[in-house]
């Protein structure tokens, strides 16, 4: 084994070790340890070494992807946490005012705790159960990243913010949960990143639901960004043969393996490694899958996603979803309005073939469902959104069409209004997601 494909992390503890520091600005710097204070921060030597390209700080992609910038945080926020690095104000203080400023920067986006599940009374905190057909599962062994993106949506599972982590260690829940949820076709291993997990722990949750006794769950879907930020998962680790005969597993038995990769930009599909692994994985059988939101100052130009799906079915991945970033955390510094995103959409979708026309979006991930931007026009009139839902908490709701004022400055769901002189969604209207709905059409 090489030395460049021994995994090392870079945090906030050790960056100045890293030798590209010299390429930074002092007032870059600052920016890594005044923003790192709130929002994750973690590198590795894959991304810094092979991603990023130095020469081009602070406007490369990848360094914007993974390195902490200064617009991140609202300039009330910044100058709060630098005045009290400042005056090295007290640890107890300090943490107070930082959990503080974090809460501000809506940490639960789309009712997260409201899709955990309950079994006998008691909630099962490392689960979620959105929609009928798919669990979500957050093995505890996997909640962290090889890198972490600083638009995540699940930052707090990083922050120390443990009134919001979701975590489970013990496979027998997850197991006993599912055999009671027939209508579960769908188990999603999620994070962080579930193959920071070994594959010893993977299998302790996987290779059970293989057998006859969970015959209706079809589908083990794993959510992982390893391809992009360390494709030696699954080439030289020290289990990375143990992870390969997993996921052989899973197609021997007849189950369908979906691997959620995340590419976020082009850079992340031009190395060797990368294409290695993703014919390895390939090579057991598992479908791989590709998705990203759409960035600001990362990848909001059609041309990027074009090149980016073209690349994606060369090596023979399905491009999956272009999501909008959802509104938590660093959202004001990455997002992109509704109307410019499915203008970026629709131009990069008609300048591919029918073969990478997979790709579904822009998708909103709120809370009433998965919301896919369908077009813009006008009608009786109006200019509107035309948007339905690809999932739903209510599943009866899925795929009927509804229209929203245009809004050019919109860039979330809850940021529009209904056309046509209507005071509520058609979803909204009695009470079409409440609590019943989703007891006794969802969950049961």
């Amino acid at each position: 084994m090489t030395q460049e494909n021994r995994y090392r992390a870079y945090t906030l503890r050790n960056y100045k070790e890293l030798p590209q520091i010299k390429n930074l600005s002092p007032e870059e710097i600052e920016a890594i340890e005044v923003v790192g204070r709130v929002l994750p921060f973690k590198a590795n030597n894959y991304v810094v070494n092979e991603l990023i390209d130095w020469n081009n700080i602070p406007d490369d992609p990848m360094f914007t992807l993974t390195f902490p910038r200064k617009e991140m945080l609202s300039p009330s926020h910044y100058n709060q946490v630098l005045k009290m690095l400042d005056m090295d104000t007290r640890d107890d203080v300090y943490k107070e005012k930082i959990n503080k400023i974090r809460l501000k920067l809506n940490p639960n986006p789309a009712g997260q705790k409201q899709n955990v599940p309950t079994m006998t009374g008691d909630k099962l905190h490392g689960m979620q159960h959105k929609y009928r057909e798919t669990v979500l599962f957050f093995p505890s062994q996997g909640q962290t990243c090889h890198a972490y993106c600083t638009f995540c949506f699940r930052w707090p599972q990083f922050s120390g913010m443990s009134d919001l982590k979701f975590a489970m260690k013990e496979a027998d829940l997850l197991h006993k949960y599912l055999k009671r949820k027939k209508k579960v076709t769908d188990v999603l291993f999620t994070g962080g990143d579930p193959l920071t997990a070994s594959a010893k722990a993977l299998s302790s949750y996987i290779e059970p639901l293989l057998t006859e006794e969970f015959a209706h769950i079809r589908t083990i879907r794993i959510g992982s960004k390893a391809l992009s930020y360390w494709p030696y998962r699954f080439l030289t680790d020290k289990d990375a043969d143990n992870l390969i005969e997993l996921f052989e597993k899973v197609n021997k038995a007849g189950k369908n393996l979906a691997y959620q990769a995340h590419f976020n930009h082009p850079k992340e599909l031009s190395t060797e490694a990368v294409k290695l692994a993703i014919e390895r994985i390939q090579n057991t059988g598992a479908q791989i899958r590709t998705q990203s939101p759409l960035l600001r100052k990362i990848n909001n130009h059609p041309d990027i996603w074009a090149e980016m799906w073209k690349k994606q079915v060369d090596l023979g991945c399905i491009p999956y979803y272009m999501f909008v970033a959802r509104d938590t955390g660093s959202k004001a510094f990455f997002e992109v309005p509704l109307d410019k995103a499915w203008d970026i959409f629709r131009k990069a979708y008609s300048s591919v073939s029918g073969i990478a026309r997979t790709v579904r979006g822009p998708s909103m991930s709120a809370f009433p469902g998965k919301v896919i931007i369908t077009g813009v026009t006008e009608m009786k009139g109006e200019k509107v959104f035309v948007l339905k839902f690809l999932q739903c908490r209510n599943p009866k709701l899925v795929g009927i069409p509804f229209f929203a004022k245009h809004d050019p400055k919109a860039t979330w769901l809850d940021q529009l209004k209904p056309a046509f002189g209507e005071s509520e969604f058609f979803y909204e209207k009695e009470n079409l997601l409440g609590k019943k709905v989703e007891e006794d059409v969802l969950w049961e």
